[in-house]
């Protein structure tokens, strides 16, 4: 094996801790209402589709304005995120991943969604970051009777982050 091997293959793992690691700070960004963190992760026109659902948003300000609009709606939110399948092609890349969230919801209550993301992303001046999300969604269920009985979260107030 040669150097140049090497450092493909040495790019090609970086890259996907590199995308996987903002799989994650999606999720993270929603759930402790970081907006630094959710800016973060986009490079400017990006765009989110989250559906029938939940609205489609063209650029950074929007994704953010969204997330407050969510914020508002689902003061609670927990995601986790699953099973991501890249492809990585390069300085672009392709992705799919499942999220369950647990939310609470100030009209329905407690609340389950469940979909899979479908993601492009690109590196532009070394820099990884999502260029469009997708979300498919499975299933939105209220959840009756669900109470916490124990937790940093089982009152109606958010914690600090």
């Amino acid at each position: 094996m040669n150097l140049q091997d090497i450092s493909l293959r040495l790019d090609a793992v970086e890259s996907r801790f590199a995308l996987e690691r903002l799989i994650a700070e999606y999720a993270q960004a929603f759930d402790s209402h970081d907006e630094t963190l959710l800016r973060s992760i986009w490079h400017e026109g990006a765009r989110l589709s989250l559906g029938e659902a939940f609205g489609d948003f063209d650029g950074v300000d929007a994704i953010l304005e969204s997330a407050r609009q969510n914020w508002q709606k689902m003061p609670h939110m927990h995601h986790w995120m699953a099973n991501p399948l890249l492809d990585i092609d390069g300085d672009k890349a392709s992705g799919r991943a499942a999220v369950d969230c647990l939310c609470i919801h100030v009209d329905m209550g407690p609340v389950q969604i469940s979909g899979l993301y479908h993601d492009r992303f690109e590196r532009r001046d070394g820099r990884w970051a999502i260029v469009e999300r997708n979300f498919d969604l499975h299933f939105l269920t209220p959840l009756a009777n669900w109470k916490p009985v124990a937790g940093s979260e089982t009152g109606q107030s958010r914690p600090p982050v």
